[in-house]
């Protein structure tokens, strides 16, 4: 077999559509992966802020005195210095109109507090010593006089008349009123209803808890500020700690980003510690490095999910939906960051997979003395799916209508796409009844009775839910695309997309593999320098699978392009006699070729080419990306609950699911089991409190539990790929489906067990405490 057939051979293998298993594994399981707290710097010093202990205070002096004169301290910075360094306020990125057509309130957030602190952990001060210990000692010593004032923790709180005041810009802590909808239309429907289902529904806050704790090292290089730090884009952090923070121009900022060891949207934005190491690294004329311990990162990491809800569904005599309506409140912490969950995610996806015909969604977003609130898996997608099956479960009940026959009647079907939501997303490709009648098989939905009386048998209470879901992924923005021929051979792709723990460099490759006709084991995959990237919308929103393969595959089509004409110079032809298959440039009509690598090589090798003729094959692409796509399935879930204990077992979890072309099957069930499982803690068991005094209460694994491998079932997981129409490749995303599955399933499953107790609804998270109550008449 010549090369040529072993070229064909690898890419049947390895191409679009086979579990290839992912590139960096070796590395990392060896412990060689490049985190940032892995990277140190000749003559570094070491970094550690000095927080607020009070939620809500004056804050009239800080005494670094004696801090100053400790063993090995060489600065302490305050608001003070970065003032006098012309160093400004950190902006939120998106402002939502009011209802009245306002702006949303955004007051600034500044890197170190100036003369408030406004919840536990916000950064003070920040210390810098020759040694970490040195500097976190010095840190316990600074003296913060601050006038404690009286705090709130919640919306209901803030929002109540006479609540204390958290930024004056902010009239009664007001940061937006939202509203979307046709307010006319879903009062109409509503009145006009045969059936009005209504629920309370919480989604509780969430700690993100990625493995790796945020860090960061601020450095000069060459008269540039340099930030090496975990991120999800490094454009973006370039982009917006230039303009907001350093006021200056992205071209005098570089960022660099490693391996990063989970984030989930939290890494996503410029954090307050990053403009302090920056100024410090400055005015001492070294590296600075800071690293976050676990019990800070509680307090100072950006919270997730926090909104209350009243839910409505209006129905006809049949059951067919009319409208749906979502009430309630967000909670934004201290400071304020997009609020996608209670705004515009809740929008776009509560319509789900149901023809109905009218929606409204109204929100007031708070502030509170609590950390600030983010994006978290999802940022509210999940929570609207979940939201709407929840209503479906209920209804169901209510009218005496099976609960498969209520999705079917109402599914948008396959001949209505494209489908204009009233959401205003326009649905491009989807078989929603197909996907649910799928899951109902694979389930043994019509065997649960036999295995609930088994259960019963064990003193167990056995409940099964479902949960259709269909998510949007992040909105179209430009993507990089590059390729580049390395001197050793290998084949470097830059992308604006980060890597965060999703194995991103084995999917591309088999792409682009696959388009060029060149092994994956030849690529190397480029994303944390913003030096080497034209342009980059980072990961999150689970795009990164279309936006970056079709940016790779633009950039593909002009390799091809440069490379017939490369081609056709090296064997004295025509550029219009030039074709390309399969990694190989051909003569028409001939056996005469060359591959893309034999060019590589010449190229590598000195080959003089003509100035008309191009003198790489290199490729530096910025790709106007495609818009939404909309990944969906079904998920089934059994669960069994310990009536002595009240302590609940996923013990049957079912996943059908429609992400479009499927590039690597492996990768993406291993999405999916994750964001099942982190689906599963905010069900069962993760809630960040506080008191009231605005303490948190659950500021360590102490307090706070996080799901393990013991409580995942074993996942049954099938795809049903209906490919996107709206790009290349027809992928849908994938990243942040699990959770929109799990939320409804599961807690479906848990209302079905305890109905019979006359439960209509309980909220996340279902502690064994709750359940326990429920049982026992408690509650």
């Amino acid at each position: 077999m010549d090369s040529f057939d072993d070229t064909a051979l690898a890419l049947t293998k390895f191409g679009v559509g086979q579990p290839v298993s992912r590139m960096e594994d070796p590395t990392l399981l060896r412990g060689k992966g490049s985190y940032t707290d892995d990277q140190n710097l000749p003559g570094q010093a070491y970094a550690v802020m000095v927080r607020s202990k009070y939620a809500h205070g004056l804050l009239k002096g800080i005494d670094t005195a004696q801090a100053a004169k400790m063993p090995g301290v060489i600065a302490i910075l305050t608001h003070a210095d970065l003032d006098a360094a012309g160093f400004g306020p950190m902006q939120c990125p998106v402002n939502f109109p009011q209802r009245d057509g306002s702006p949303m309130k955004t007051p600034p957030r500044h890197s170190l507090a100036k003369d408030k602190v406004r919840y536990v952990g916000e950064a003070v001060a920040c210390v810098v010593a020759e040694t970490a210990v040195q500097a976190k000692d010095a840190a316990e010593a600074v003296e913060l006089d601050i006038e404690e004032l009286p705090a709130v923790s919640t919306p209901a709180q803030a929002l109540a008349a006479g609540a204390p005041q958290i930024h004056d810009e902010a009239p009664g802590n007001l940061v937006l009123d939202f509203h979307y909808g046709d307010a006319a239309a879903v009062k109409k429907a509503f009145a006009e209803a045969a059936h009005v289902t209504r629920l309370e529904i919480n989604s509780n806050r969430i700690v993100v808890n990625a493995m790796e704790p945020r860090s960061a090292i601020g450095s000069i290089e060459n008269g540039r500020w340099v930030l090496r730090v975990g991120c999800q884009g490094v454009m973006g952090i370039r982009g917006s700690l230039a303009k907001d923070v350093l006021k200056t121009t992205p071209d005098k900022v570089r960022v660099l980003t490693g391996n990063v060891g989970g984030s989930f949207g939290m890494k996503s934005q410029v954090y307050p510690e990053y403009g302090p190491l920056l100024l410090a690294a400055k005015t001492l004329g070294r590296p600075v490095k800071w690293t976050d311990e676990r019990s800070e990162s509680f307090l100072s990491d950006h919270h997730g999910r926090d909104h209350q809800r009243v839910a409505e569904l209006a129905l006809d005599k049949n059951g067919k939906f009319l409208a749906v309506r979502l009430s309630g409140t967000g909670n934004a912490g201290a400071y304020i960051y997009p609020p996608m969950p209670a705004t515009g995610n809740a929008v776009k996806n509560l319509i789900d997979v149901y023809a109905t015909p009218a929606m409204e969604v109204n929100s007031l977003v708070a502030f509170t003395n609590t950390t600030p609130l983010a994006a978290y898996r999802g940022a509210g997608r999940p929570e609207a799916n979940y939201f709407m099956e929840r209503l479906i479960d209920t209804a169901a009940v209510e009218m005496g209508i099976d609960r498969i026959e209520l999705r079917r009647r109402n599914h948008i079907a396959p001949e209505q796409m494209p489908y204009k939501a009233p959401s205003g997303m326009n649905y491009d490709s989807g078989e929603f009844s197909a996907i649910l009648d799928k899951a109902v098989e694979v389930s043994d939905w019509n065997g649960f009775a036999k295995r609930k009386e088994e259960s019963a048998k064990r003193g167990k209470l056995r409940g099964r839910g479902i949960g259709q879901y269909l998510e949007v992924t992040g909105p179209p923005s430009k993507e990089y695309g590059g390729i580049r021929f390395e001197d050793d051979g290998t084949i470097t792709m830059l992308s604006g997309t980060l890597d965060y723990g999703q194995g991103h460099a084995t999917p591309f490759a088999q792409v682009l593999g696959e388009q060029l006709g060149i092994p994956v084991s030849c690529f190397r995959l480029l994303q944390g320098d913003s030096d080497q990237l034209k342009v980059g919308g980072g990961t999150g929103g689970s795009k990164s699978a279309l936006v970056g393969s079709q940016a790779f595959l633009e950039a593909g089509d002009k390799l091809i392009e440069q490379g017939k004409q490369i081609a056709a110079h090296v064997m004295e032809a025509a550029v219009v006699d030039i074709e390309f298959a399969k990694g190989r440039f051909s003569i028409a009509g001939t056996d005469r070729g060359v591959t893309i690598l034999e060019l590589a090589d010449k190229l590598r090798g000195g080959l003089k080419l003509p100035p008309d003729v191009p003198q790489s094959l290199d490729v530096s692409h910025i790709s106007d990306n495609p818009p939404f796509s909309f990944p969906n399935g079904c998920h089934v879930a059994e669960i069994e609950i310990d009536r002595d204990t009240g302590t609940i077992e996923v013990v049957r979890y079912f996943m059908v699911n429609d992400f479009g072309t499927v590039i690597n099957p492996m990768l993406v069930a291993g999405q999916a089991h994750g964001g099942v499982v982190q689906g599963l803690g905010q069900i069962l068991m993760e809630h960040a409190q506080y008191d009231e005094q605005g303490q948190p209460i659950t500021g360590s694994f102490m307090d706070y539990a996080m799901p393990r491998a013991s409580d995942a079932p074993g996942f049954s997981i099938e795809n049903h790929s209906v490919p996107c129409k709206t790009n290349r490749l027809g992928v849908k995303g994938c990243g942040e489906a699990g959770c929109a599955g799990a939320l409804p399933s599961v807690m479906n499953a848990i209302v079905d067990a305890l109905r019979d107790l006359g439960v209509s609804h309980i909220d996340m998270p279902v502690t064994p405490e709750k359940v326990w109550r429920v049982l026992n008449g408690a509650h």
